[in-house]
């Protein structure tokens, strides 16, 4: 790497956390705020759309989503994530991450309020129209997650660049919180403007006609807080690291840089480093290169990533599946509509708040000092722990007197998810990859993950049934029973741990250092000896470059 690019790179591994950093983290946190909010809503009102759109006259039970609609409704939004986490990482390496960051943004606007207007002549109608808006917002969230991590990790210094990128991930747990929230107000307030018999008193009137606007309402509300940044995402420059490495302007990362960090950077424009400018070193993804470098990390992150969502989402989007099954949340039959979505939410919610966010919070202040690999090798072990600890003694656990303690073994299962791979899995490849190809690897990464969210969304849905057959929910097979799904879970943390051992540790490198994009070169100097002066106005100082 030329001095005159090296420099500018110093200069940011070496830059004070000012408020930008804190302006970037919301800015990018906001957009996965809403991610988490859109994603895992819809497990709070599954139900409700079963009671209104499938509803059975003469049942003893209400009405459910079946087997296909059920899978389609809460795996849809994984399938168009996988999609948009390959399709605008790599774009995020072709065109720059700001240039398609907005892009993402609006496209998870525009389906949130066209989920909540979904419509359709019949049942099934309203439900493809749902699972196509969902479908969509899902590529836009996809997107968020490449750019929000590689925009963040390129803008952080290297001593603190590990809690400015889980922290931007930590934002998920704000977003599962307030769809708790957000589901607990409307439903409350429904319940209480339009009183309503529980179903085993009136199958047809627990349903109220007003209940159709409050799912609406609640997957719409996520365009909320999307759409208020979407100026300031506009108004973010381009990474530092991008236009140097990749776009191999230093004079411009200079000027970008500078409006950013407070400090004024003045450099001349170096001839040779421009974007068409050849570089022997630049290997692409698939090359032999790239293999010998990073193709173990690759497989280290892709696999650790798959194994972690498979059971991460499997357990969060079927929360009241797993209440059902303990007695946690009454009978379905003695509740009215809106009634259950109130307790669904109330459940969920109160697991977000003791395990969930709690678990983010601690990756964000301890990650810089305990380490990526420690981080998600302890969680991987505690969540393989818990996982059999919930299922060995599953029985035990169904007993009303110990359901408090199944709620905290649970609790404690999401918190070292969250204080553990959850968070990791995201940062570490936004680490790791040579800058020209860490959007590409990034989604890569994470879309293996959400490979392993489909595996848990359409998988637990039918391996939790009850193995006898009369116990199990309308239209469905008898499964595997919670007990074993849970088993099944606690392997795949094993095969976690095991993966773990291929992921490098990142604490305290520069991005450079860890890509090894240090012994590549971007260009030549720009003066006689190949040195030209980068004076830093606001400190009184120069530096080379």
């Amino acid at each position: 790497m030329a001095r005159k690019g090296k420099e500018v790179l110093n200069a940011l591994d070496a830059a004070k956390t000012q408020m930008y950093h804190f302006t970037a983290i919301v800015i990018a946190g906001m957009g996965f705020f809403t991610d988490a909010y859109d994603l895992f809503s819809i497990s709070l009102v599954t139900k409700l759309l079963g009671r209104i759109y499938y509803h059975v006259d003469g049942s003893k039970k209400p009405g459910t989503l079946p087997p296909n609609v059920a899978a389609a409704v809460n795996g849809v939004a994984f399938c168009g994530t996988l999609a948009g986490q390959l399709f605008f990482g790599w774009l995020g390496d072709k065109l720059g991450r700001k240039k398609v960051y907005g892009i993402t943004l609006m496209v998870m606007v525009l389906c949130s309020l066209g989920s909540g207007l979904s419509f359709g002549h019949s049942s099934n109608g309203a439900m493809a129209t749902l699972c196509f808006f969902r479908f969509w917002l899902g590529f836009g969230i996809g997107g968020d997650y490449p750019l929000s991590a590689t925009i963040m990790s390129e803008y952080a210094n290297k001593k603190t660049r590990g809690a400015f990128i889980a922290a931007v991930f930590a934002m998920q747990g704000f977003g599962i919180l307030a769809g708790g929230i957000v589901s607990l107000i409307v439903s409350s307030a429904f319940d209480h403007a339009f009183d309503a018999p529980t179903y085993e008193v009136d199958p047809v009137g627990s349903t109220v006609p007003q209940a159709d606007y409050v799912w609406r309402i609640v997957l719409m509300f996520g365009a909320i807080p999307a759409l208020l940044t979407y100026y300031w995402r506009m108004k973010m420059p381009e990474t530092a690291r991008y236009t140097a490495l990749v776009a191999r302007n230093t004079k411009q990362a200079a000027a970008d840089m500078s409006k950013v960090l407070q400090v004024d950077l003045i450099a001349e424009e170096d001839p040779q480093s421009n974007p068409s400018s050849s570089n022997p070193n630049s290997f692409g993804l698939f090359s032999k290169e790239f293999a010998r470098r990073h193709g173990l990390h690759l497989v280290g992150t892709t696999t650790t990533w798959f194994l972690l969502d498979i059971a991460y989402y499997s357990s969060n989007l079927f929360q009241k599946d797993i209440y059902s099954a303990i007695g946690w949340i009454p009978a379905a039959e003695t509740m009215n509509a809106i009634h259950e979505v109130y307790t669904v939410s109330r459940a969920q919610t109160l697991i977000a708040l003791c395990g969930t966010v709690p678990g983010y919070w601690f990756t964000v202040a301890l990650i810089d000092y305990l380490g990526r690999f420690f981080i998600q090798l302890m969680g991987f072990i505690f969540m393989t722990v818990f996982m059999f600890a919930l299922a060995i003694p599953y029985d035990h656990w169904r007993h009303r007197d110990n359901r408090i303690g199944f709620l905290i073994m649970y609790s404690l299962t999401m918190f070292f998810a969250n204080f553990g791979p959850n968070a990791t899995t995201f940062v570490v490849p936004a680490e790791i990859f040579p800058a020209r190809l860490r959007s590409t690897c990034h989604g890569i990464s994470a879309a293996s993950g959400k490979a392993g969210a489909i595996v848990g969304a359409f998988g637990f849905l039918y391996a939790a049934q009850s193995t006898d057959p009369k116990k199990t929910d309308a239209g469905y097979p008898p499964g595997i029973g919670v007990r074993n799904s849970l088993l099944m879970l606690g392997g795949v943390n094993f095969l976690g741990i095991v993966f773990t051992l291929l992921v490098p540790e990142s604490k305290g490198k520069s991005l450079e250092e860890l890509s090894r994009e240090h012994e590549e070169q971007i260009g030549g100097g720009g003066g006689g000896d190949g040195t030209e002066i980068m004076d830093v106005a606001n400190s009184g100082r120069t530096v080379p470059v």
